[in-house]
């Protein structure tokens, strides 16, 4: 190989590259078309409505804690205080998750 350009098996190889780098163009376009996510309002929704949930269940786990725990430290219940109201919260997160789960979607114009 003597690297002027005019070897003919260069020029083979450069159209075997060529051909080559269009299939891979082609085969990674399709992977994104098959793989891409559904980005529309819809998954948007549906995300927020995920977080909400979590949302709703670990603060009433949290914030049913940290204040039957708070009510033990300065009653002197303890663990009554923090069961009563960790109950309690856990109750009203469910409540909560069960009216989001009730909400009727709005129908698409």
């Amino acid at each position: 190989m003597t690297g002027n350009g005019s070897d003919p098996e260069l020029g083979s190889e450069d159209s075997r590259l060529v051909s080559l780098t269009e299939r891979l163009d082609r085969a990674e376009a399709a992977e994104a078309e098959r793989t891409a996510v559904n980005a529309g309002p819809e998954s948007d929704a549906n995300y927020r409505l995920g977080n909400r949930v979590l949302a709703e269940l670990l603060g009433g786990i949290g914030g049913g804690a940290l204040v039957g725990w708070t009510i033990d430290y300065f009653a002197g219940t303890a663990p009554w205080g923090l069961l009563v109201v960790l109950f309690l919260g856990v109750a009203v997160a469910f409540r909560n998750i069960f009216r989001i789960a009730n909400i009727r979607p709005s129908k698409p114009d």
